[in-house]
């Protein structure tokens, strides 16, 4: 039994004085220089809270409130090249907002959502906005435009930055449905 304490406590010594080294793989490249792209894109966001097939659900809300503030919500919104949602699908809008504010009548979020296209030209990529969507007042004539900054990307649009400007189209106030169309400018490489 001695001999193992001893052994043991001149492990402990040795282990204490013995190096220890860490490496890691790091290192700066300088690149060479890519020329930047500008994409601009245009579509409609259908977002889709209604029926037996909505394209946007609710997640959470607070337990003491009836108001939209607070609300948390998942969508897989179509985008399209028309209005219409029967007009052709170019892609997807999936992530979440969240409502803000405490007015009922001014719709304000917060926009996180990841804008991945399934057909032409940019099949196959995305880019990703976060943003706020803020309440305006208008007359009614025009709803004003709004601007949300886009803050990354994938595929043709690799490390994007830019903003998206949208107006709303049409607002259901009874179902929550709504229909927003984008035009988005794109810097990437």
């Amino acid at each position: 039994m001695e001999k193992h304490i001893i052994f043991a406590l001149a492990m402990i010594l040795f282990l204490s004085i013995a190096p220890a080294h860490g490496q890691y793989y790091s290192g700066t490249v300088t690149p060479r220089p890519r020329p930047e792209k500008m994409t601009r894109l245009h579509f409609f966001f259908h977002d889709i809270i209604s029926g037996k097939n909505p394209t946007a659900v609710l997640i959470a809300r607070p337990d003491n409130s009836s108001s939209p503030f607070g609300r948390l919500y998942a969508i897989d919104d179509p985008l399209t090249v028309g209005p219409e949602l029967t007009s052709m699908v170019i892609g997807n809008a999936q992530g979440l907002y969240l409502s803000l504010s405490r007015d009922p009548s001014l719709f304000t979020a917060v926009l996180y959502v990841d804008f991945a296209f399934t057909s032409g030209r940019f099949n196959g990529s995305s880019f990703s906005l976060f943003s706020r969507y803020a309440a305006v007042e208008y007359d009614g004539a025009a709803e004003p435009e709004r601007e949300m900054a886009i803050v990354g990307g994938r595929g043709a649009f690799r490390m994007a930055r830019g903003f998206a400007q949208t107006r709303g189209i049409s607002t259901n106030a009874t179902t929550g449905d709504a229909i927003t169309e984008f035009n988005v400018t794109l810097y990437h490489y």
